[in-house]
C-alpha cells in the first residue's frame, strides 16, 4: 500500500484548525503533512504537539504555505477570506486539492476560485456537514412546491466570536430557496431590518442572525403563511462534524479532475 495522502491544515491555532488536526491524526486514511499560521503568531517555529498541550509531534508550525504545500496532496482551509484567497492561488500552482470552509467572501472574490479551478480541485462550501447539505436539498424542494403566499425566513445562531453575518450556511440555504423558486437570491434578499422597515415585501427571503455564547451552529428555514408554518431545522452540537466533512472532501478530491466542487458533489447529492 502506498503512503497515505498528506493533508495540510491552514490556521493551526484556531478552533477549527485544532479540530482538523485531531481529526486527521485519528484517521487511518490520511496523515498530517504540515500546518501553518499567520506570520508573527506565537506558534510559528514551534512543535505543533507541544503548542497544543501534548507531546512533541515532529511537525513545526510554519508561516510559509508553499513550504508546507510541497509535501502535501491536499489543503484544508478554515481561515479568513483574505488568507484563503492568497492560499487558493498558491494551491493552483501546486496542483493540490483545496478544501475551503472559510466564509464571508464577496462576489468579486468568486472569479479567483474559478481561475484556480482550471488547475486544481477546489472544494468550497459554507458548511461541510452531511445534515446541512441534506437540509439544502429539502429547502430547495419545499421552496419549489410552495408559492409566494409562504414567506421564507432563514434564522441562524452562532457563537459570540463569529465575525460574518449571515453565516455562509444561511446564505447557502437562501440560495437553495431562491433556486427552488427560480429567482436570484441577490434580487430577493432581505437581511438588514432595523427600525421602521415597512411591511415585508412579497417574495423576499429574509435572514436573521443570532450571536452568543458557544453555539456551534443552528439553522432554521421557516416557510410562513397565514395559519401555518413549515420549519426545517439543523442543529450542530459538535464542531467535529465540520472537520470530518472537510477530511472526507480532501480524500474525495484526490482522483478528481481540476474544477470547482462543493459538498453536494462530495456526498453524491
Amino acid at each position: 500500500m502506498g503512503e497515505l495522502p498528506g493533508i495540510a491544515v491552514m490556521g493551526a491555532s484556531g478552533r477549527m484548525g485544532q479540530m482538523l488536526i485531531n481529526t486527521i491524526a485519528a484517521s487511518d486514511k490520511a496523515r498530517l503533512s504540515g500546518v501553518t499560521d499567520r506570520t508573527g503568531h506565537d506558534w510559528i517555529g514551534k512543535d505543533l504537539g507541544e503548542c497544543m498541550g501534548g507531546a512533541a509531534s515532529g511537525i513545526v508550525v510554519s508561516d510559509d504555505p508553499l513550504e508546507v504545500f510541497a509535501r502535501s496532496q491536499a489543503v484544508i482551509d478554515f481561515t479568513s477570506p483574505a488568507a484563503s484567497l492568497e492560499h487558493v492561488a498558491l494551491v493552483a500552482q501546486a496542483r493540490l486539492v483545496h478544501v475551503i470552509g472559510t466564509t464571508g467572501f464577496d462576489d468579486k472574490d468568486l472569479p479567483k476560485f474559478e481561475a484556480a479551478g482550471h488547475h486544481a480541485v477546489i472544494i468550497r462550501a459554507g458548511n461541510m456537514s452531511l445534515g446541512v447539505n441534506l437540509l439544502m436539498q429539502l429547502t430547495r424542494k419545499v421552496a419549489a412546491a410552495l408559492d409566494e403566499d409562504f414567506d421564507i425566513e432563514v434564522v441562524e445562531a452562532h457563537h459570540r466570536h463569529k465575525v460574518d453575518a449571515p453565516s455562509g450556511t444561511a446564505l447557502m440555504l437562501g440560495e437553495a430557496a431562491a433556486a427552488g423558486r427560480g429567482v436570484t437570491l441577490a434580487d430577493v434578499r432581505d437581511s438588514g431590518r432595523d427600525g421602521i422597515t415597512g411591511a415585508r415585501k412579497r417574495g423576499d427571503i429574509g435572514f436573521s442572525a443570532i450571536r452568543g455564547g458557544d453555539v456551534v451552529g443552528e439553522h432554521d428555514v421557516i416557510f410562513a403563511a397565514d395559519g401555518e408554518r413549515i420549519v426545517l431545522r439543523h442543529l450542530a452540537t459538535d464542531r467535529a462534524i465540520f472537520a470530518r466533512g472537510a477530511l472526507k472532501a480532501a480524500l474525495w478530491g484526490q482522483d478528481k479532475k481540476p474544477g470547482e466542487y462543493d459538498m453536494l458533489d462530495v456526498l453524491g447529492l
